[in-house]
């Protein structure tokens, strides 16, 4: 009789999506997280739907939710103790759906009635290919717990859904493609923008200018502020890099 060929292993060992202790409090929380980060992924598809029925309001205050359940997962996880690599992916892929592709589609649909299709839809790929790029270099690069390299697909995807909420009629439609446009490559640069911790530890008094300004004009505001945020990237490139000895 031949000798029976050896047959590779059908049945790999598992590697548990949640490391440490398997107990059932653990996974209750393990799973609550984890429907933080799905429930970000079911709005997104909502706000691509709804954008694509036209209702494009709706559609910004979906991806607002997104933006919040962005928010809310990573934070719970540390807080609970139950980060976990699997959580980490399912955050990125969430992201994408989210910020990547439902994002430009709302902006798609918002600005087409009065922009030409032909510079609209080229930004709007470009939108998802730099939040893609984004969220990849994010993924295999050492984190750095002051700042952001380049802006964060959620922040970009909270700046259009806020606009598309501020003015459903867009004002200058021109200068918004500019934005959109500049917004994409500003997520793909290595300008530093601050996480929101360095952003609490302004003094008190600095966030009473801009309740002030939305009780006057709540778009000059949030256009204002808005501005601020994104030139802050580039005067910290310059700072640091004229404060580095050659």
């Amino acid at each position: 009789m031949e000798p029976e060929l050896s047959r590779p292993a059908i049945h790999q060992a598992r590697v548990p999506l949640l490391p440490g202790q398997q107990t059932l409090e653990r996974k209750i929380k393990f799973g609550l997280v984890n429907c933080c980060t799905i429930a970000s992924i079911v709005l997104g598809m909502l706000a691509i739907l709804l954008a694509i029925q036209g209702e494009v309001r709706e559609a910004a205050l979906a991806l607002m939710g997104c933006v919040i359940f962005d928010g809310v997962d990573g934070g719970l996880a540390r807080r609970l103790g139950v980060s976990s690599p699997f959580g980490v992916q399912m955050d990125s892929l969430a992201d994408m759906c989210s910020f990547g592709l439902a994002t430009p589609v709302v902006v798609f649909q918002w600005l087409q009635a009065d922009t030409p299709v032909a510079a609209l839809g080229p930004l709007c790929v470009m939108v998802a290919v730099c939040a893609a790029i984004r969220l990849a270099r994010f993924n295999v690069s050492p984190k750095d717990g002051r700042y952001f390299s380049g802006v964060p697909t959620t922040i970009a995807a909270a700046i259009l859904a806020l606009a598309a909420l501020l003015s459903p009629e867009p004002i200058q439609p021109l200068l918004l493609l500019v934005i959109v446009g500049g917004l994409a490559l500003l997520m793909v640069s290595s300008f530093p923008y601050a996480k929101l911790a360095q952003i609490r530890r302004l003094p008190p008094w600095l966030w009473l200018l801009p309740v002030a300004g939305m009780l006057i004009d709540v778009l000059i505001t949030f256009v204002v502020l808005v501005g601020i945020y994104l030139i802050s990237g580039p005067l910290l490139w310059l700072r640091h890099r004229h404060s580095t000895p050659a």
